[in-house]
């Protein structure tokens, strides 16, 4: 489905472009991906990405991943080379969300 939108966008809006991953089997379960399921969609996209695209717009283009994430998972995540960031569901109504967002900055 992706390959759609690749057609509708130039390649100068890119740097506008925000992808979530989000399994589908953790909408509304409170399941994680573990960091290398994770990993290993997002650098898939971004392969895909590059072979649809260019090699610029893959390594510069933002996806980040949604699926229960929480204070307890969001380092581990954070650390994975092809995750930029989070899609925060219900953790961003907890205190934990401030550790979420920081999770990146370590």
């Amino acid at each position: 489905m992706i390959d759609f939108f690749l057609e509708k966008i130039a390649n100068d809006q890119y740097n506008r472009v925000v992808i979530a991953y989000e399994p589908v089997w953790a909408i509304g379960t409170g399941k994680v991906a573990t960091p290398q399921q994770a990993q290993e969609v997002h650098k898939h996209l971004r392969k895909f990405i590059e072979q649809n695209a260019n090699a610029e717009i893959a390594k510069n283009i933002r996806i980040i991943y949604g699926g229960s994430v929480s204070g307890s998972n969001c380092k581990e995540l954070a650390q994975q080379p092809d995750i930029d960031g989070f899609l925060v569901g219900g953790a961003s109504l907890k205190p934990e969300f401030e550790q979420i967002c920081k999770s990146r900055q370590d």
